[in-house]
C-alpha cells in the first residue's frame, strides 16, 4: 500500500486540520496520502484498501454528521471486516461519546481500529492533537 486514503467531513476546518496532520504522518513514513472529502468517496473506492483513515467531528448530540458522513460510514460497515481504520475528529462540548460509539461500531463490523480508540480534540487541534494525528498517520502507513 503506497497510497493511504484519509477521508473526512469538516464544517469549521477543525477536522480538516486533523486530516492534514494524519496525512503528514503518512508522508513522514514514505507513503503517499490522499486526502478526500467524504462526499467524493464511495464504498467501491475503499473495497480493496487494506487500511484508511476516517475523520468526522461530533455533531448535535455527539453523533456523526448525518448528511454525508453517516451514510458513508453505514456503507463502510458492510465492507470493513479485517480492514485497519484510523478514526479522528474534533468536538465542541461533551466527553467524546461520539468517538467511543464510532469505535465500537467499527469494531462490531469487524474492523481493526488503530489503538482501539480514535484521536479527538476539543475545537481546533493544538500542538498535542496535531502530534497525535501525525502519529496516527505514521501507524496507518505501517499497516
Amino acid at each position: 500500500m503506497d497510497k493511504v486514503k484519509v477521508i473526512y467531513w469538516s464544517q469549521t476546518g477543525n477536522t480538516a486540520a486533523m486530516a492534514q496532520a494524519v496525512a503528514e504522518g503518512i508522508k513522514k513514513e514514505g507513503k503517499e496520502a490522499e486526502i478526500l472529502d467524504c462526499s467524493s468517496v464511495s464504498v467501491a473506492d475503499l473495497k480493496e484498501e487494506k487500511a484508511f483513515a476516517l475523520g468526522c467531528p461530533a455533531m448535535g448530540a455527539e453523533e456523526l454528521e448525518e448528511g454525508e458522513m453517516e451514510p458513508l460510514v453505514e456503507e463502510i460497515c458492510a465492507i470493513c471486516a479485517s480492514k485497519t481504520i484510523a478514526l479522528f475528529g474534533s468536538y465542541g462540548w461533551g466527553d467524546g461519546e461520539w468517538m467511543r460509539n464510532w469505535v465500537d461500531r467499527m469494531k462490531e463490523a469487524g474492523a481493526v481500529v488503530l489503538n482501539d480508540e480514535g484521536v479527538i480534540c476539543q475545537e481546533y487541534p493544538g500542538d498535542e492533537a496535531i502530534l497525535n494525528c501525525e502519529n496516527l498517520g505514521k501507524q496507518l502507513a505501517a499497516v
